[in-house]
Formats: structure tokens, sequence, C-alpha cells
């Protein structure tokens, strides 16, 4: 495994606050759930939680500084020279095979067990050594298989616009088939996911199960358009109206309003009514209600109207282009 240090890219004289916003960047960059068509993303992923618990943790990176561990972060065995070294009953020498005696040579070790010359061993056995060095069988110590949290799910949730408005709840699939009600809070934006924690993919060894991250999609509304936090409606009026002003009753989320239409407006004119848009959510305000009118002429024909336009044209002649050049 590589250095911790290297693999968060962070010196070893980071803060921990430096390293754990390392941390968090890699992770968020190399998180599977933006990388499901990767494997080296995945992997890159275990490799920086792997060296996070090494440095992000105040004891582990003491030890790892000293070299009482690896990267990996099991105990570093150097030789034995931990041990009593002295010569004597219980302990061992250590000894240098050289022609001349002295040091420079290859080393080795002689074990000198208690009043051996009495022909006892003091009851010290070596094989208690090894095993409490390498395990009872001779061999390294190796930790068994460790819990694995399960993978993350994700599923989408189309709502209609009242829900949003108003809250309420939702059915989504998951992947694995099976179905969850989930609820959708006054106010979410389009976009915005919900995390519903442990409904994910069930953890391995023990481990805890993955979340499942829902999509919240708003469905189309015959009326209302969603912008942002905003909605904009496209409202007829009748000639009258648009000429001689009024008040009409206009739809919100909330029910019909009253909205004041000033005399001698033109179609397209926008009006707005502050706060009838996405109610306030999550430290965001209310959003507002744009009405744009759209003057609409009877769906009946009229000869009385036809009449009365033609004196209009011959009386009140006016050009509305005159601006287009």
């Amino acid at each position: 495994m590589r250095d911790p240090y290297e693999v968060l890219g962070v010196q070893k004289s980071a803060s921990a606050a430096e390293i754990k916003k390392a941390y968090r960047q890699l992770a968020k960059k190399f998180h599977p759930d933006r990388n499901k068509d990767d494997a080296k993303a995945k992997e890159r992923f275990a490799e920086i939680n792997s060296a996070y618990e090494i440095v992000g943790d105040a004891t582990k990176k003491a030890q790892f500084d000293k070299g009482e561990i690896g990267p990996d972060g099991k105990p570093r065995f150097t030789g034995f020279e931990g041990f009593n070294a002295g010569a004597g009953p219980g302990g061992f020498t250590r000894n240098w095979r050289t022609s001349g005696g002295a040091p420079g040579g290859e080393q080795h070790y002689e074990f000198h067990f208690g009043n051996e010359a009495a022909g006892g061993r003091g009851g010290f056995d070596p094989s208690d050594l090894f095993a409490d060095l390498f395990g009872a069988g001779g061999g390294r110590r190796r930790a068994g298989p460790q819990p694995t949290r399960g993978d993350d799910v994700v599923a989408t949730a189309t709502v209609p616009l009242e829900t949003v408005g108003h809250g309420g709840a939702a059915r989504v699939i998951l992947p694995s088939g099976r179905t969850l009600e989930v609820k959708i809070p006054a106010g979410i934006e389009d976009g915005q996911q919900i995390r519903l924690r442990g409904q994910g993919q069930p953890g391995s060894m023990g481990g805890e199960p993955g979340d499942a991250i829902v999509t919240v999609k708003v469905a189309p509304h015959p009326h209302f358009k969603l912008d942002g936090r905003d909605l904009r409606l496209d409202l007829p009026v009748t000639v009258y109206e648009a000429a001689l002003g009024g008040r009409i009753a206009t739809p919100t989320l909330d029910g019909k309003v009253e909205l004041t239409i000033p005399p001698h407006s033109n179609s397209g004119r926008v009006l707005r009514l502050r706060g009838k848009g996405l109610p306030a959510s999550e430290g965001k305000i209310a959003g507002d209600l744009y009405v744009s009118l759209k003057i609409m002429l009877p769906e009946t024909e009229s000869g009385d109207l036809d009449a009365r336009m033609r004196e209009w044209r011959d009386a009140h002649p006016y050009d509305p282009r005159a601006k287009m050049s």
C-alpha cells in the first residue's frame, strides 16, 4: 500500500483540518456514485478511505509517524531488538559471526534459556515467543474479513407541482424492485435529492447497508411553468379587460386570488404576485408568480365586434409597429 500522505496529497506536517479537507475533496471526486462505470475510481476511493483511516485518526497517525505501524495499519516488525537482548537466564544474546570475533560480519542470535546448565529451561518455551509474534501457526497474523458498507442505490420520483407546493409523498421503485414511499417536503426544487438512510444495498460481513438517493423531478403542469423557485403563467384576458383594466381571478398553487390589471395593458405585459411561487424551504425564501397577459378575441364570430373595430380603425388609426424600423 502507498504512503497515506501521498494518497491524500498532503504533507506529513499537515494539520488535522487540512487532512480532513483533502480527504473530503478526493472522496467526493472518486465516489462510486459519480463514477459508476469506472472500476479504477472505485479502487481509488477504497485507497483514499484506507489512507484516511490511518492519518485521520490521531492515535494511528502518531503510530505511523513513529514507524510502529505500516500504511495498512498493521504493526511493523524490524527484528528482535525489542526484547531483552542481554545474556543470562531467560534472555538471548546477539553474537557476531566473524573470523576475528568483532562486529561487522553476519549476525546470528543465540537463545539462553533459564537454568539451562541444570538441565532445564526454567519454564520458558520459545514457541510462545513465536506464537506471540507470528500467531500459533507460525505465520504472520492476518486480519479477517472486515465489515463492508453496502453500495448506495439511486432512483427518481416524479411528482406533481401541487405536491411540491404543499408537500406530500411519492412512491419510488428501487433497482432491487422494492417500492418505497418517500416524503416530499414542501418547496423542494426540481432536481434536488433526498437521501434515505439504510435503504440501499446490504453490507457484507455485518457492515451497514448503503443509502437510497432519490432525485425529485417535477412533472409538467398544464398552466404553470417552473422557473427555479418562481412560477410563470400565461393569463388570457379580454380586449375590454386589457383596455379598461379591472380585477381578475387568477389561479395560484394556493387557489385563486384577484389580480389587478392596469388600464391599457398590452398583450405580453408581465405582472408579479410576490410569494406565490414555491413556498419557503430550507432557508430559501418563497418564489414569486409572474403573470403574462394574453389578449384573446371571442372564439365565435361577432358582426357587431367587426363593425365596431372598423369604426375604431377609421376614427382612431394608430401604428403599434412604428418603432420597428
